[in-house]
C-alpha cells in the first residue's frame, strides 16, 4: 500500500505544475537512486622534493622564462634595428617602439577572453605561442639585409611585431593565472610564494637577454655588419624552446575548462542590471542589497556573485595606473637623467658591467628572496597583520620616496650643468695656439672693457666668460697682446650663443678666429667631438661612421660628430699624400671635444684635446638609491598585486583579471605621456608632481582598501555548491528550495 501511495502522489501534488514558483527538489534520476560504493579519493598531483609545490610548476616557471627572454632581448636591440637598419629617424623610432610596447598591454584583454570563455589557458597559451614564434620567424627574416629592399624590411618587421604583440600579450594573463590552477585551495600559502618565483623567473629572463642580445649584435658580423638577424632569431629559438617546456608538462597539468563566453555575460549582466534598475526607480519598490541584484530576474545567482566580486576589484584597480606611471619612468626621465651624469663607476665599489638597463631586474633577482625570506617573516613574527593590499599601499609609498629622490639628484644635476646664456648675454671660452702666453683685451662698441685675460700656450681649460651685449647682435673689439706685439681684431656675436676665440700663430704675428659652439651636451651615451686642422693639406678623418670627415686645411674647422663613449687610440687619417693615425683617448658622454691637429717636428701629427663642455661631474652612482626605492616599491606592489588578483578573481575569471591587471600598465604608460606633453615642467618639478600625484593616489586606494572584504576561497565553494547537488555514496543531498506550501 505505501508503494501503491508513493506512486500515486506525484500526480495528486497540487503544486507540480506551477511554474511561478521555485522546484521543490533537484531532479534526480532512477539510476542516482541505486547505491553505489565509495568514489575512491582524487589523487594529488606529484610534488616538487615533497614540497607543497605540484612538479607542474616547474614546466611554468620555465616556460615564462624563456618567453621573458625571448621578448626582452628583442627589444633591447629594437630601436637600433630602427635607427641604423631600416634608417628611420628617432621621432619615428620612437613612436613604433612605444606602440609596440603599448600594444603588447591592451592585447591581454583579448587572450584572457579567449582564454576564459573558448579555449581554455592550456590551448590559449599553446596556440598563442605558435603565432608568437610565427612573429619572431617574420622579424628575423626582416633583419636580414639580402632579403629584398627596404620596404620589404618594413613590411616584415611590422607584421612580426604585431604577431609578437598578439602571442606575448594573449599568454601573459593566462600563464600567470594557469600557474595559481595548479594548487589546491589548501596550499594558498605556496600558491603566494609561487608567484614571487614566477616574477623572479620574468626578471632572470629580463636580465640575461638584456646582456647576450646586444653583443650578438654588436661582436658578431652578418653580411659586414651588425647581426640583427642573429639579434632576432636566437630570442626566436629561446620562444620555440618555451613552447617545447610547456607542452611537455601537459598531462601533469590541473586544466579548468572554460565557461562559456565570460565577457559577454559579465557585460550583459552588468548592463540587464542598470537597465532594470533605471526601469524600476519607483520609490515603492523594495530596495535591494546590491545594484548588481536587479539582474536576477534574468541571470543565475552564481554569476551574479561571480560579477559582483569581479567589479569589487576593477573599483579597487583605478588608482593602481599612477603606480605604473612612475614605475615605467626608469626606461625614459630616469635613462635621461643618467645621460647628465657620470658614467664613470670604476672607483666605486660596484660592478662597471651593471648598467641602468639591468639595473632594475638585477635587483628585483635580490630583493625577492629577501622580502619573502626575512622581510615578510619578520613582520609576521611582530603579529602584524601585513595582508595584500597593505603590501601594494607601502609599495606605492616607496615609489613616492623613489621620485623625492629623483627630484633632489635633479636639483643637483642643474647647479652642475654647464650654463645658458640669457638674453643679450653670450659665452666665451679662449683656446691658445700660439708657442707664448697672450693676453686677451675685449672691448665693446663704446670702448668698454668686457673682458681682460691672460692665456698660456695650449692652456686646457673648460672657462666660460659672460659678456655682457648692448644688442641683440654687436661687433666686438678683440686686443691680443703677445710678446712684444699688439694685434686688433673685430668678430661679430649674437645673443645667447657659445663662442670660442681661437688664437693662432700667422708667420711671426698672430690672428684669431672665431668659432660658434654648439652650447648643447650630447644625449644617449653619446660624446661630440670636432676638428681644426692646422695642416696645410685637407684632412679626411674616419670615426667608424658612415662617411669620413673632412677638415679644410690652414685651420678649417670641422662640423660636429656624435660618437659613442669610449677609448679611441688610433683612429685614421689621411691627407691627399700621407696615411697616419692619432690617439683620441678617453671620450665621455655628454661632453663635447674640441681637436686642434698640429704638427710638432720634435714628437710629430697629434691631436690636442680641449673641452668644450665639460665631462659630468655628478656621479651616476646618485642614482642607486632611487633605483633601491623602487625596486622594493616594484616588488611589493607588482608580485603581491599579481597574487591579489587571482586569488580573488572568480574561478570562472582568473584570465579576465589578470588582463585587467595588465591593462593599469598600458593606462599607466599613458598618464606619463600626457603629463610629459602638456605639464611643460622642469625635469625635477615634474618628478615632484608625479611624487606628490602618487601619494594623494595611496591616501585614495588606502581608504579604498580599508572597506574591501577580501574574497574567500570557501565563499567560491559556496556559491558553486549551491548550483550542483551533492551526491557521494547511497546519499542524496537535495537542496530544498523555498517553497510556500
Amino acid at each position: 500500500m505505501l508503494e501503491e501511495r508513493e506512486s500515486k502522489e506525484p500526480a495528486m501534488n497540487p503544486f507540480q505544475k506551477n511554474e511561478s514558483k521555485e522546484t521543490l527538489f533537484s531532479p534526480v534520476s532512477t539510476e542516482e537512486m541505486l547505491p553505489r560504493p565509495p568514489s575512491p579519493p582524487k589523487k594529488s598531483p606529484p610534488k616538487i622534493f615533497g614540497s607543497s609545490y605540484p612538479v607542474s610548476i616547474a614546466f611554468i616557471v620555465v616556460n615564462e622564462f624563456c618567453e621573458r627572454f625571448s621578448y626582452y632581448g628583442m627589444k633591447a636591440v629594437l630601436t637600433l634595428y630602427f635607427l641604423y637598419f631600416l634608417h628611420w629617424n628617432e621621432d619615428t623610432s620612437t613612436s613604433v617602439y612605444h606602440a609596440f610596447s603599448s600594444l603588447c598591454y591592451f592585447t591581454p584583454i583579448l587572450g584572457a577572453a579567449i582564454a576564459d570563455s573558448w579555449l581554455g589557458k592550456f590551448k590559449t597559451i599553446i596556440y598563442l605561442s605558435l603565432v608568437y614564434v610565427l612573429g619572431h620567424v617574420f622579424k628575423s627574416l626582416g633583419a636580414i639585409p639580402i632579403l629584398g629592399g627596404k620596404m620589404l624590411h618594413t613590411i616584415l618587421s611590422l607584421v612580426g611585431l604585431s604577431l609578437i604583440a598578439l602571442g606575448t600579450g594573449g599568454i601573459k594573463p593566462c600563464v600567470a593565472a594557469f600557474g595559481g590552477d595548479q594548487f589546491e585551495e589548501e596550499h594558498a600559502e605556496a600558491r603566494t610564494r609561487y608567484f614571487s618565483v614566477f616574477y623572479l623567473a620574468i626578471n632572470a629572463g629580463s636580465l640575461i637577454s638584456t646582456f647576450i642580445t646586444p653583443m650578438l649584435r654588436g661582436d658578431v658580423k652578418c653580411f659586414g655588419q651588425d647581426c640583427y638577424a642573429l639579434a632576432f632569431g636566437v630570442p626566436g629559438l629561446l620562444m620555440v624552446l618555451a613552447l617545447v617546456v610547456f607542452a611537455m608538462g601537459s598531462k601533469m597539468y590541473r586544466k579548468p575548462p572554460p565557461e562559456g563566453n565570460i565577457v559577454a555575460q559579465v557585460i550583459k549582466c552588468i548592463w540587464f542590471a542598470l537597465c532594470n534598475r533605471f526601469r524600476n526607480r519607483s520609490g515603492d519598490l523594495p530596495k535591494r542589497q546590491h545594484w548588481l541584484d536587479w539582474a536576477a530576474e534574468k541571470y543565475p545567482k552564481h554569476l551574479i556573485a561571480d560579477v559582483k566580486a569581479l567589479t569589487r576589484v576593477l573599483f579597487l584597480y583605478i588608482p593602481l595606473p599612477m603606480f605604473w606611471a612612475l614605475l615605467d619612468q626608469q626606461g625614459s626621465r630616469w635613462t635621461l637623467q643618467a645621460n647628465k651624469m657620470n658614467g664613470d663607476l670604476r672607483d666605486i665599489l660596484i660592478l662597471v658591467t651593471m648598467v641602468l638597463q639591468v639595473l632594475n631586474p638585477f635587483l628585483v633577482l635580490i630583493f625577492i628572496p629577501l622580502f619573502d625570506l626575512v622581510i615578510y617573516r619578520l613582520i609576521s613574527k611582530c603579529r602584524i597583520n601585513f595582508s595584500s593590499l597593505r603590501k601594494m599601499a607601502v609599495g606605492m609609498i616607496l615609489a613616492c620616496l623613489a621620485f623625492a629622490v629623483a627630484a633632489l639628484v635633479e636639483t643637483k644635476i642643474n647647479g652642475m650643468i654647464h650654463p645658458q646664456p640669457a638674453s643679450q648675454e653670450i659665452f666665451l671660452q679662449v683656446l691658445n695656439l700660439a708657442d707664448g702666453d697672450v693676453k686677451v683685451t675685449v672691448l665693446g662698441s663704446r670702448n668698454n672693457s668686457l673682458l681682460v685675460e691672460s692665456v698660456s700656450s695650449f692652456q686646457n681649460t673648460t672657462h666660460y666668460s659672460k659678456l655682457h651685449l648692448e644688442a641683440k647682435s654687436q661687433d666686438l673689439h678683440f686686443h691680443l697682446k703677445y710678446n712684444s706685439l699688439s694685434v686688433h681684431n673685430d668678430h661679430s656675436v649674437e645673443e645667447k650663443n657659445c663662442y670660442q676665440l681661437l688664437i693662432h700663430q700667422d708667420g711671426e704675428s698672430i690672428s684669431s678666429m672665431l668659432v660658434k659652439d654648439t652650447g648643447i651636451k650630447p644625449a644617449n651615451g653619446m660624446a661630440a667631438i670636432r676638428f681644426i686642422n692646422t695642416l696645410h693639406k685637407d684632412l679626411n678623418i674616419s670615426l667608424d661612421t658612415d662617411a669620413p670627415l673632412s677638415v679644410g686645411k690652414d685651420y678649417g674647422v670641422s662640423a660636429y660628430r656624435t660618437v659613442l663613449r669610449g677609448k679611441y687610440p688610433a683612429v685614421h687619417c689621411e691627407t691627399e699624400d700621407k696615411v697616419f693615425s692619432l690617439d683620441l683617448g678617453q671620450l665621455d658622454f655628454g661632453t663635447t671635444y674640441l681637436f686642434v691637429i698640429t704638427n710638432i717636428t720634435s714628437q710629430g701629427l697629434q691631436a690636442w684635446k680641449a673641452e668644450d663642455i665639460p665631462v659630468n661631474k655628478l656621479s651616476i652612482a646618485w642614482q642607486l638609491p632611487q633605483y633601491v626605492l623602487v625596486t622594493a616599491a616594484e616588488v611589493m606592489f607588482s608580485v603581491t598585486g599579481l597574487e591579489f588578483s587571482y586569488s580573488q578573481a572568480p574561478s570562472s575569471m582568473k584570465s579576465v583579471l589578470q588582463a585587467a591587471w595588465l591593462l593599469t600598465v598600458a593606462v599607466g604608460n599613458i598618464i606619463v605621456l600626457v603629463v610629459a606633453q602638456f605639464s611643460g615642467l622642469a625635469q625635477w618639478a615634474e618628478f615632484v608632481l608625479f611624487s606628490c600625484l602618487l601619494l594623494v593616489v595611496c591616501l585614495i586606494f588606502s581608504v579604498m582598501a580599508y572597506y574591501y572584504v577580501p574574497l574567500k576561497s570557501e565563499d567560491t565553494r559556496e556559491a558553486t555548491d549551491k548550483q550542483i547537488p551533492a551526491v557521494q555514496g547511497n546519499m542524496i543531498n537535495l537542496e530544498t528550495k523555498n517553497t510556500r506550501l
